[in-house]
């Protein structure tokens, strides 16, 4: 259990810090970034798709052959001020295995956007793929999922009308103490959006979501992903809690890379 009041500015910072954390965190990220590479050259038809004004504001789209298969929705990570969605598209190849549909939305890096702005181009891209979706091969249910930033953003966009069910991974659903640490200098996180952008003091969504975390991540990493799944379970709400064993991390999205990891499994059972 952290002492966070008796930390200094430096502990409160390595608390937070994944790539310090994980030695081998680069390579990890360059073999994703490859992967995904090449998972785009292979799919290429439907890429770099407009749902605003602003640049990152572009969905990659994979569609499946049934036009009414489950579409996993995937967010990317990054402490929503670094990364890109092309750089994670490998993430969604485990469920397009199995005939799945995969997207990928890009959203503003901070501090080009507040993490309300942010907030809200995901839930404006989400009504983009609900009007338009169909006309891509993309109009089955959606479960929503995303890693790090990304499972934040997942439990703040799950109760959109488009999302049937979300998996979470690896997110941070408490931001206050975001605030105490190195991550602010971009968020600039005022008192109104810890209070609004908080999953964890927000009212629960009645939809499936699975929540998961490596046994091997930073403690408020896990000790987050814990609460959220103890407070939703307090209201009966459904949606099992995944540690996956020996995991860090960056090691966790391989879980979605492989067809038959542990996380592409369990959404398989969420459509």
């Amino acid at each position: 259990m952290l002492n966070w009041g008796m930390m200094t500015k430096a502990e409160r910072d390595a608390a937070y810090n994944n790539t310090d954390a994980v030695k081998n965190s680069a390579t990890l990220n360059e073999q994703r970034i490859a992967a995904s590479a090449a998972f785009r050259a292979k799919h290429p038809g439907h890429l770099d798709l407009r749902y605003g004004p602003k640049e990152r504001n572009v969905w990659d789209l994979f569609p499946a052959k049934n036009p009414d298969a489950p579409c996993l929705v995937f967010i990317h990570g990054g402490y929503w001020q670094r990364n890109s969605r092309d750089q994670f598209a490998s993430l969604v190849a485990g469920v397009h295995a199995h005939g799945w549909a995969g997207a990928l939305p890009g959203y503003t890096l901070a501090p080009d956007a507040t993490l309300t702005e942010i907030v809200a181009e995901i839930n404006a891209a989400l009504d983009w793929l609900a009007a338009n979706g169909p006309a891509h091969g993309i109009r089955g249910k959606v479960v929503l999922s995303g890693w790090s930033a990304g499972g934040h953003l997942t439990a703040m966009c799950l109760g959109h009308g488009r999302v049937h069910a979300g998996l979470a991974v690896s997110g941070v659903y408490e931001l206050g103490p975001i605030r105490d640490t190195y991550l602010n200098d971009k968020l600039s996180l005022s008192d109104r959006e810890l209070a609004t952008l908080s999953p964890l003091r927000l009212p629960m969504v009645n939809k499936p979501l699975a929540i998961t975390y490596g046994t091997a991540e930073l403690p408020p990493l896990v000790g987050d992903s814990r609460a959220l799944h103890e407070m939703r379970s307090a209201r009966h709400l459904a949606g099992p809690l995944i540690p996956v064993a020996g995991a860090d991390h960056f090691t966790i999205t391989h879980e979605l890379r492989d067809a038959d990891g542990i996380l592409t499994r369990q959404l398989l059972l969420l459509a």
